[in-house]
């Protein structure tokens, strides 16, 4: 979640302060629809949350929801933010941000396709200019494969290990070179399967130690194969404009099938296919949330200050 918010706070490139809310007991039981745990010293001097207010308030996840509150009651003036549905109606905040997918409306509701991030068009441009060395060896297409895992929506059984691989080696046998990064979830049968299939092929594998080159990986992949499992990954491969492939484990929601299809009706992503039997390629323009949510926040905030100084 903390991504997300860096993603816009990074767009508006303005001067950020990252305040992490950790409420116990009752307070982070019952949150957002509670106060502020009495330990967060609200409005005290030395305070985290303490005069001056800043012009913009950012927040997103339930617990971060009654600080928002707080700081709206106590500073009127401040711009207030939520990234993803806050699960307490479109009054929490001045405007709020969330998916396409998500059933949320109203006035100052804006829906995106992807969530935002922190992956930048200028800052995919600027990786580009410079391609690493253990990069630039590989032969094209660089097939960038970005794996999750097992969460509340998706299995990622054995056997979906086995079909990913299955798909993943008809690949490797026309001539792809790989970059394949795990996250925190992606479980060891899931690497292994993987790995296998693109054995033979000219590769580089990041399985979680040492320094992540996730980025690296995003700005120089020609194309991309992504597990279903995670809005972020998915919508991080789609601010590349580069086909994105998706794979998907057993499981699945009708948030997430939302989602899914409205990536590709407009033409980001498509279906893992069980083989490959032949090299395709397709473009469209790359999906830039944040920018778009920093862009709509800076016009809603400047009309506020407008009617603020008309009276």
């Amino acid at each position: 979640m903390e991504v997300q918010v860096a993603g816009v706070a990074k767009a508006l490139k303005a001067d950020i302060k990252v305040k992490r809310v950790a409420p116990g007991g009752v307070w982070r039981l019952l949150a957002p629809w509670i106060g502020m745990d009495p330990r967060d010293g609200f409005g005290k001097e030395g305070g985290q949350f303490a005069p001056p207010w800043p012009d913009i308030v950012l927040a997103t996840g339930r617990l971060s929801i009654p600080a928002l509150r707080a700081i709206r009651k106590a500073s009127p003036e401040t711009y207030t933010v939520i990234i993803q549905d806050p699960r307490t109606g479109g009054s929490s905040a001045d405007f709020i941000a969330v998916p396409a997918h998500d059933k949320l409306t109203g006035d100052n509701v804006m829906h995106t396709l992807t969530a935002p991030h922190k992956f930048l068009p200028e800052r995919l441009s600027e990786l580009r200019r410079k391609v690493p060395e253990d990069i630039a060896s590989l032969p094209r297409p660089r097939v960038t494969i970005i794996l999750g895992g097992p969460n509340a929506i998706y299995k990622f059984t054995g056997e979906d290990s086995a079909r990913l691989g299955a798909s993943l080696a008809s690949l490797a046998s026309l001539g792809a070179s790989f970059l394949i990064t795990v996250s925190r979830r992606t479980p060891d049968h899931a690497l292994k399967v993987v790995e296998d299939a693109t054995a033979k092929s000219p590769r580089l594998v990041w399985s979680g130690k040492g320094e992540n080159p996730y980025e690296h990986w995003l700005a120089h992949g020609d194309m991309f194969v992504v597990t279903a499992d995670s809005i972020n990954m998915t919508g991080e491969a789609c601010a590349t404009g580069k086909p994105v492939y998706v794979f998907e484990p057993e499981g699945g929601s009708a948030k997430f099938d939302r989602f899914h299809e409205s990536l590709r009706r407009y033409g980001a992503t498509r279906r893992l296919p069980e083989r490959f039997e032949q090299l395709e390629s397709w473009t469209y323009a790359p999906l830039d949330s944040a920018t778009q949510i920093a862009a709509e926040i800076e016009r809603r905030w400047s009309e506020k200050q407008a009617h603020a100084v008309g009276g």
